[in-house]
């Protein structure tokens, strides 16, 4: 609020409190003159006037309400906020603060986080044997909060967050084979992540699933940890305005090409017939552009979140019009960070959930046969919780 407007609704609130104060008082204070038999000697259609007191239980509440108004106006911050803090003050963060109804809320999610921590140390990390995930919650706590309270942090300190995360990855794989965590695991994933991948985990078209053992920047439980804490920003650039109409056409026939559904030999698929001197050219192109991210043998890089162009999972769909549109307009989608929202323990076991969805299998052969893309055009397996690059 700005100074006009908590300086107009302050001087209301005074002067309505001293305006009606001042005419009970006045009332209090007048003592008309009255006949013998106690009437003031007013009387109308038989109706005579007389000269009664207050109640008192009415005045007990008036004068209570009054004063109940002038204690809020001292504990809380109800007369020129800007200036006036009041003397009520809330525990945030280990901090004694003045009291707001934002410093109240937060005060409120720490306590009822408090009691959440305890029972997720007690009845998830104790029954699941993985209680040395605390030394590392802890000092991961501590390090958090230097940064956030920090104007100048130490530049290692993101550093030595980073390694805390990663001490948390043998604990997430321990906890994923843990009933009571994966029961609250899925929960939570429901709660925040469901939107977006849907309540199955099989995601949509731009929305990664999680269900199978394709990742974009890995599935290791660090991978998916590091994900949920700081988010993931993918981006596809549009090649368009660089190679050209032509250019579009050659490079998304040559990724076509790559895929198993196609093979080495053009044939009847669903995209129609491969055109030869296409993939030839697109090649070329590809060679010159697309490598860098994707690799010359088209498998991609987790370090930078390209997928692979080998497989025959696509996150916006394998058509063959789908991938031209790739490449002409780019694609671009965010994970959004959940360390600030869930905090650690929440995302330790949402990770835990997270990677008992396919981890039974990341060491398992390739099946030979791969169900077509088009058929399921969202099985594109990340960590990533939106729209993510797509393969080109």
């Amino acid at each position: 609020m700005t100074f006009f407007w908590s300086s107009w609704v302050t001087i209301l609130s005074i002067a309505c409190w001293a305006g009606i104060l001042g005419v009970l008082l006045m009332v209090l204070k007048y003592k008309p003159e009255v006949e013998e038999d106690g009437t003031t000697g007013h009387s109308y259609d038989g109706i005579t006037e007389y000269d009664k007191p207050l109640p008192k239980w009415w005045l007990v509440i008036f004068f209570g309400s009054i004063i109940w108004g002038i204690g809020y106006w001292i504990l809380f911050p109800s007369i020129w906020p800007k200036s006036w803090e009041g003397i009520a003050t809330v525990e945030v963060d280990g901090e004694t603060v003045p009291w707001t109804s934002h410093n109240e809320l937060n005060s409120e999610l720490e306590s009822n986080n408090n009691v959440f921590i305890a029972s997720f140390e007690k009845d998830i990390l104790e029954r699941a044997g993985a209680t040395g995930a605390m030394a590392s919650l802890t000092k991961l706590d501590e390090l958090q909060t230097t940064l956030r309270r920090s104007e100048k942090p130490p530049a290692d300190l993101q550093k030595e967050i980073d390694e805390q995360v990663a001490a948390l990855d043998p604990y997430v794989a321990q906890l994923s084979q843990s009933p009571e965590a994966l029961k609250v695991g899925s929960r939570l994933f429901l709660q925040n992540c469901a939107v977006c991948h849907g309540s199955n985990a099989k995601g949509a078209t731009g929305y990664p699933n999680l269900t199978d053992n394709d990742w974009l920047y890995g599935g290791k439980p660090v991978d998916i940890l590091t994900t949920l804490h700081k988010g993931r920003v993918g981006g596809m650039p549009a090649w368009r305005d660089q190679i050209g109409e032509d250019g579009v056409k050659a490079t998304a026939e040559f990724v076509l090409s790559l895929s198993p559904e196609h093979g080495d030999v053009p044939g009847k698929v669903s995209n129609g017939e491969l055109d030869k001197t296409l993939v030839t050219q697109g090649a070329a192109i590809y060679k010159q552009n697309c490598v860098i991210c994707h690799g010359e043998n088209g498998k991609g890089m987790t370090s930078v979140g390209a997928p692979n162009l080998t497989d025959n999972i696509w996150l916006y769909g394998g058509e063959r019009e789908v991938v031209r549109d790739t490449l002409r307009h780019g694609r671009a989608g965010v994970m959004p960070e959940w360390e600030t929202k869930l905090g650690n323990e929440r995302i330790m076991l949402l990770a835990s959930y997270i990677y008992s969805l396919s981890n039974n299998n990341v060491n398992a052969a390739p099946k030979a046969v791969q169900e077509p893309r088009d058929a399921q055009p969202a099985e594109m397996k990340s960590e990533q919780a939106t729209v993510e690059t797509e393969k080109s």
